[in-house]
């Protein structure tokens, strides 16, 4: 990482350095990235390419001190650039290319960065900042808990939609994947998980530091760290994919139900991948914490179960595996879009209810569409509260199966397969989905997606 570091300061500080002087305009980036429902969350100016986040923490305090180290390319004459970074963690050195550089924190959530010199549109350049303290979770009344958020025996970080910043400075949007290293160093007894794969883990003077690497694009709601004591199982699947589960020893209580966890979590994703083409990370699994945000979420090729081992069933694994290539491969551009992670995660639910289960998907789209009572939103807008509503899981699923009933087995499941394939590691909307299909089959279906997911209220069968 050093080396690669070296390697893109040279060439940012050379490239601003000979740039041919004379009246090219610098200006600032843009605060926001441009999505309605989160205005403040990222920002314009510049691409991340990777993030290495250095992190120790201290379980007695609860702190953290930290260097993120990001290299980024330019995509304007920058004169200034923002990043995301809120809460009560204090920045003790900033650099840009090596060199200090002038910085100051705005409203909630924005780290304002104005470099020596302005830095030239396509030109590559790293921004470190060093910090320290304790990061506050956040506790939103609509969108609930997320962010780094403190256990009983560490910490666990889940960052959708709005929790990246609070441990690290970061372009927190969707639409700005990266590479990541993340390398957590906590005292000897404690174990830590993250995306990616797992490098060296090495001891010294009673500290462990544990080393993980994501080496495919991933949008940093998506990013995770998890802090305590776990009981670890390493395996791989029927096609040799490195399968890292993990069960926190407070709800370990049922003996052999990390193998059995580890062993679904295999198969599931052997499963899925028959269906959605290949499985798209270097590695899979999961994590089983207490961590108390009532939620399991699809952190990228390592999803993170806040339940009780008896209440991780197959459903729940489907639904968070079918994410892989639904929501982490491909991820929306903006949030208004989530229905293309959530309704392919509830409909992959329902698939396995009749693989493993005998249960139809017809029977279960008649039971959903029977049994819901709320079809006043817009599937495909729901509003910036309500992103993690019924309407988006139940009648996202609903619209895929009447999309099936619509165009038929053949082309439906052409569609499953190819959509994530096409598209993989790229970011999607739902007007790119529509064109999609309607590509795929040869068929004019603006009216049948405008009925499911752009007008209010009951679709008639």
């Amino acid at each position: 990482m050093l080396m690669v570091c070296a390697l893109v300061l040279g060439l940012s500080t050379g490239m601003t350095a000979n740039a041919a002087p004379g009246r090219m305009s610098f200006s600032p980036g843009a605060s926001g990235a441009g999505d309605p429902y989160f205005p403040d969350m990222g920002n314009g100016g510049y691409d991340v390419s990777h993030y290495d986040i250095r992190l120790a923490f201290n379980p007695k305090t609860k702190a953290i001190s930290a260097t993120t180290t990001i290299l980024a390319k330019a995509t304007q004459n920058l004169s200034r650039f923002d990043l995301d970074f809120q809460g009560p963690l204090k920045i003790t050195k900033l650099s840009v290319d090596g060199r200090a550089a002038a910085f100051t924190r705005r409203g909630a959530q924005e780290l304002v960065i104005t470099p020596r010199q302005g830095l030239w549109r396509g030109s590559a350049f790293v921004v470190s900042v060093t910090y320290a303290g304790v990061p506050q979770k956040i506790d939103d009344p609509a969108l609930g808990l997320s962010g780094w958020v403190a256990t009983k025996d560490g910490a666990v970080a889940l960052n959708q939609p709005i929790g990246a910043a609070t441990y690290y400075p970061v372009n927190d949007t969707t639409d700005d994947k990266a590479t990541y290293s993340q390398t957590i160093t906590v005292p000897t007894g404690l174990t830590v998980l993250a995306n990616g794969e797992p490098g060296p883990t090495t001891k010294h003077g009673g500290y462990t530091t544990f080393r993980w690497h994501m080496s495919q694009p991933m949008a940093s709601e998506l990013a995770m760290i998890a802090i305590g004591k776990y009981n670890v199982t390493r395996a791989v699947t029927a096609t040799g994919i490195p399968n890292i589960t993990a069960i926190g020893r407070s709800v370990d209580t049922k003996p052999g139900q990390g193998r059995v966890f580890n062993r679904t979590t295999a198969q599931i994703v052997q499963w899925e991948a028959s269906m959605y083409g290949r499985y798209p990370f270097s590695s899979t699994g999961g994590i089983i914490a207490d961590v108390g945000v009532d939620y399991a979420l699809e952190t990228q090729s390592r999803p993170v179960y806040d339940q009780r081992t008896s209440e991780v069933d197959g459903d729940l694994l489907a639904h968070e595996l079918g994410h892989q290539w639904f929501g982490d491969s491909l991820t929306p551009v903006h949030w208004s879009d989530i229905w293309l992670n959530e309704g392919f995660a509830t409909y992959s639910e329902w698939l396995y209810q009749e693989k493993f289960n005998g249960i139809p998907v017809q029977q279960s789209f008649a039971e959903t569409y029977a049994d819901e009572k709320d079809w006043s939103g817009k599937v495909a807008d729901p509003g910036r509260d309500h992103i993690f509503d019924d309407l988006v899981y139940n009648r996202g699923a609903m619209t895929l199966q009447a999309l099936r009933l619509k165009i038929g087995d053949r082309a439906f499941f052409q569609v499953l397969r190819q959509w994530p394939t096409t598209h993989r590691y790229g970011n999607v909307s739902t007007q790119t989905f529509i064109r999609f299909v309607e590509r795929l089959t040869h068929r004019d279906l603006g009216a049948f997606f405008h009925t499911w997911l752009y007008r209010p209220g009951k679709p008639t069968l």
